[in-house]
């Protein structure tokens, strides 16, 4: 930790450490902005290039002037951010621009009157604001608002992922026939929902990163590889809530495909063995660090799936759409989750959505973008208590599964880090790594 400050929390000062932050030369936030952001961006502007022949063919001229001006947008986002030049507004009228501006006025008051630069300001925050710029070019065409420049690289994801995703459905179905162990199915699932998170088309760019094999002979091999394994807690904290009354659990989701299934997988194994009433699903309001399931994701997921010939997917279709008809399970999006503030802030930010999660039994967060969110981003000591590094975002359990994409993590043994360090250089972004944290609810 190289340098902490005082912070204004509400009445009270606290000490907290630095913002993960681009300036620091050689950082993963600053090779993120310096090298990968700008592959994502040109990415984006190839598949809306090439996307004007569609777009023209629906709308006429004005569609294939629609991606000039996208891409035109897009270049200048990309040059911005290269060089380093201020943060401006986002102007695209919709409902959570009010949000953004607030957060750029903020940074300015930080930064003593000087808006915040690409590098310079917390990497939370740019690398948020890139995707938000992003759907901000899109906005402002005249035909193509609701372009996903992500869809296609989502949909081939999911298609590559059909036959080990069904394995993972013929597990769950042979288990339960044979009775196993309640508790060692939930961790296997919660295992299995962990290991989906490696599939994440933003930490590779937008390449290709699909799960093609079955990751079932693979998680004896992979225990050693979870850092903090607080699964038996998580168990503990079910029965408990269930010998009380009805029990709902809410999956804060990260990435479409394979991930998202192996999600579905895991909500399927708590209804099944009875350990839930009630499942909420979050998704992401719009197109979001390349690969996080929106609305549309999860509705064309369950499409897919219906219509696929192994019987066990199109099963998983049909009983998930069955508990969203008699509300059981439902899908919704906030606009908080796509906003750069990290979870810390919900309460003062978005207290509709907070008072709502108080509600549940457990909130299950997955994916490094909910850890950084939930640890606020920042560089702690890597002993640091996860309790502590919420920062008194708690209104109720929660779990965060997590593959290691970013410099950043907490709740470690002593000496574990320096061990990994030396064994295994860049052992906190290459996603080999994980741990299943939670904290309990409060009494």
């Amino acid at each position: 930790m190289q340098q902490s400050w005082e912070e204004e929390t509400g009445t009270c000062k606290s000490t907290l450490p630095r913002s993960l932050s681009g300036q620091y030369v050689g950082s993963f936030a600053y090779l993120t902005i310096k090298d990968r952001l700008p592959v994502i961006l040109t990415r984006v502007v190839d598949t809306v290039y090439k996307h004007r022949i569609v777009a023209s063919e629906q709308h006429g001229q004005e569609g294939g002037n629609d991606c000039v001006d996208i891409v035109s947008r897009l270049s200048k986002l990309k040059h911005e951010m290269q060089t380093n030049k201020y943060i401006l507004e986002i102007e695209d009228g919709n409902k959570d621009v009010s949000i953004w501006k607030q957060v750029l006025k903020e940074e300015t008051e930080r930064n003593e009157g000087e808006a915040p630069k690409f590098f310079k300001a917390a990497w939370l925050y740019t690398e948020c604001y890139m995707y938000r710029k992003i759907m901000e070019s899109i906005a402002l065409s005249c035909h193509l608002k609701e372009f996903d420049p992500f869809g296609e690289q989502k949909r081939n994801a999911l298609y590559d992922c059909l036959k080990p995703a069904s394995l993972l459905i013929q597990y769950l179905h042979d288990s339960i026939e044979a009775k196993k162990n309640p508790n060692d199915m939930l961790s296997e699932f919660i295992q299995m929902s962990l290991w989906g998170n490696k599939c994440d088309l933003s930490i590779s760019a937008g390449v290709e990163n699909s799960q093609k094999v079955s990751p079932l002979c693979q998680l004896q091999e992979l225990k050693s590889k979870i850092l903090i394994n607080k699964t038996g807690l998580v168990w503990d904290e079910l029965k408990q809530a269930k010998s009380i009354g009805s029990v709902r659990i809410d999956f804060i989701l990260d990435n479409a495909g394979y991930e998202f299934l192996s999600d579905l997988c895991l909500a399927e194994c708590l209804t099944r063995l009875n350990l839930v009433d009630d499942i909420h699903f979050h998704c992401k309001a719009m197109p979001w660090f390349v690969s996080d399931v929106t609305p549309v994701d999860f509705a064309w997921t369950l499409d897919v799936l219906g219509g696929n010939e192994n019987q066990g997917l199109s099963n998983l279709s049909k009983s998930i759409r069955q508990k969203l008809e008699d509300k059981s399970w439902s899908m919704e999006s906030h606009k908080f989750w796509t906003t750069p503030h990290s979870f810390a802030s919900m309460e003062t930010v978005s207290p509709e959505l907070y008072r709502d999660l108080t509600k549940s039994n457990l909130l299950i967060f997955k994916g490094d973008l909910n850890y950084r969110k939930l640890v606020l981003d920042r560089d702690w000591e890597h002993t640091v208590p996860f309790k502590e590094a919420l920062h008194g975002f708690h209104p109720t359990a929660l779990c965060a599964l997590r593959t290691s994409k970013a410099d950043l993590i907490v709740g470690l043994s002593e000496g574990l880090a320096q061990k990994l360090e030396a064994q295994h250089p860049g052992w906190m972004v290459s996603g080999e790594y994980a741990v299943i944290e939670f904290c309990e609810k409060m009494s």
